[in-house]
């Protein structure tokens, strides 16, 4: 990853918070090896689940994974790419990810564009980004991880007919995610009627990161786009 702030793909946030607590820490050192996503064998990543998957989804940025953990348990046959850099994110995910059982989810502790620049070509069947960081001053708007290349990486990771779904309480980041997937040219937003984006998609357990949204009288918006077949 270049050392060039304005060159980098996907990630600018800090990477750690509060300091980890024994679990954490535990989880961190104990179980990162054992379900890291290896870049190394990005070019195949079917290779890193112990039996074959019907299909592989990426969740960019998970939070505490909440979400990502429940789509994982509904869908036990795929594979489960999980990118989160922020520390205290991904070692809240493996205590959790341990307590649930389930073998299906991989996770990745870089810069999400590291591992969309790996991957196979029309490899996934979907990804999501769910509350990214709006950057709300304008100076910073070029770190939103919705740009153009970022959308040519997705677009190129993603299979003809799957799903990027991209969700936000931030009107703003929600109007700039229309207009920039609208002129790259490479979904199609699935909505048909104004419920399309108001609902949580089918089976959300929702986020920690929502719930505070909701309490703080913020509007979430749930937008789905398909991979059109150029």
């Amino acid at each position: 990853m270049t050392d060039d702030p304005e060159r980098r793909g996907a990630f600018y946030g800090r990477r750690i918070g509060k300091s980890l607590r024994g679990t954490q820490q535990d989880a961190m050192a104990r179980l990162l090896p054992v379900h890291r996503f290896a870049l190394d064998a990005a070019e195949n990543p079917q290779a890193l689940f112990p039996t074959p998957r019907d299909g592989l989804w990426l969740e960019i940025g998970f939070g505490g994974g909440e979400h990502l953990l429940a789509h994982a348990a509904l869908r036990p046959h795929f594979g489960f790419i999980g990118v989160e850099p922020f520390i205290n994110g991904m070692a809240r995910m493996l205590v959790d990810l341990e307590k649930s059982g389930l073998g299906n989810i991989r996770l990745f502790d870089q810069d999400a564009a590291l591992l969309l620049d790996r991957l196979p070509a029309a490899c996934l069947e979907g990804a999501d980004l769910f509350y990214p960081d709006p950057w709300p001053k304008r100076r910073h708007w070029k770190r939103r991880f919705v740009r153009p290349d970022n959308l040519d990486r997705l677009a190129r990771a993603i299979r003809p007919g799957g799903t990027f779904r991209f969700a936000s309480d931030v009107p703003h980041y929600v109007g700039w995610t229309l207009a920039a997937v609208h002129a790259h040219g490479s979904f199609r937003w699935t909505a048909e009627r104004a419920d399309d984006w108001r609902r949580p998609y089918p089976h959300w357990p929702g986020t920690r990161y929502e719930a505070k949204a909701l309490e703080d009288g913020r509007v979430p918006t749930y937008l789905a786009f398909e991979r059109i077949a150029l």
